[in-house]
């Protein structure tokens, strides 16, 4: 055999090293992603579980034939529909209200956001606020819907106006929280959430995903881009 086929042997072994090298650590990323997932999230729970009680009693006073959890069809991984829990923080009838809302749009892209969302009430308003609204979704993540960290899950009529770029940020579990949150949230545009998702998406390593959960807990203490 010549020196160049031996050459080209010897890069083909090492190409498949490399190969198998990468496939065996992205499952060792998920395992312990996952693993990381579950811990956390049933810490959380049993940590925040009075904050639960508490929030779930302001919102029955303030609207007692309203549901505490408010739950809603989101987008996850490779386009697979689940339910995603949420503290109600809105009028019970808010999604019949949404399509006399939609001119108010204030972001670009396929997303609603409204600053001053008439359809939030008292309680909606301080949640919101402090990112408390969001708690149950550590339930998500016991389930293995979602991740601690990861993409925002999607509404499904959002990515219906998805381009193909756009649905690049349904390749992996969406997250509770994630570099978009961490950059800024509604102070963004779309186009901007989706570049900082893919960013991640590349970035991504358990190393990656605590320091962007350390950074969440900072944010949500001075927390200002939430609404």
């Amino acid at each position: 055999m010549s020196n160049l086929a031996n050459q080209e042997v010897v890069y083909l072994d090492k190409q498949n090293e490399n190969a198998k090298a990468q496939a065996n650590n992205k499952k060792v990323y998920i395992v312990t992603k996952r693993l990381l997932d579950i811990i956390g999230a049933s810490f959380g729970i049993i940590l925040l579980s009075l904050i639960f009680i508490v929030i779930g009693i302001l919102i029955k006073i303030e609207d007692p034939k309203g549901k505490v959890f408010f739950s809603q069809k989101r987008v996850g991984l490779n386009g697979k529909e689940f339910k995603m829990y949420k503290f109600r923080s809105m009028v019970s009838n808010a999604e019949e209200k949404l399509a006399e809302l939609l001119k108010y749009n204030e972001v670009s892209g396929a997303m609603f956001k409204m600053k001053d969302d008439p359809r939030i009430t008292k309680v909606g308003k301080f949640i919101r606020k402090t990112s408390i609204d969001e708690l149950p979704q550590l339930f998500n993540v016991l389930k293995g819907d979602m991740s601690l960290v990861g993409p925002r899950p999607p509404l499904k009529r959002e990515v219906e106006l998805y381009s193909d770029y756009d649905k690049q940020r349904l390749m992996v579990t969406p997250g509770c929280t994630g570099l978009w949150q961490v950059s800024g949230r509604s102070n963004l545009s779309f186009n901007e959430m989706v570049i900082l998702d893919l960013e991640y998406i590349q970035k991504r390593s358990l190393l990656y995903d605590i320091k962007l959960i350390l950074k969440t807990l900072l944010v949500l203490l001075g927390s200002k881009d939430a609404y």
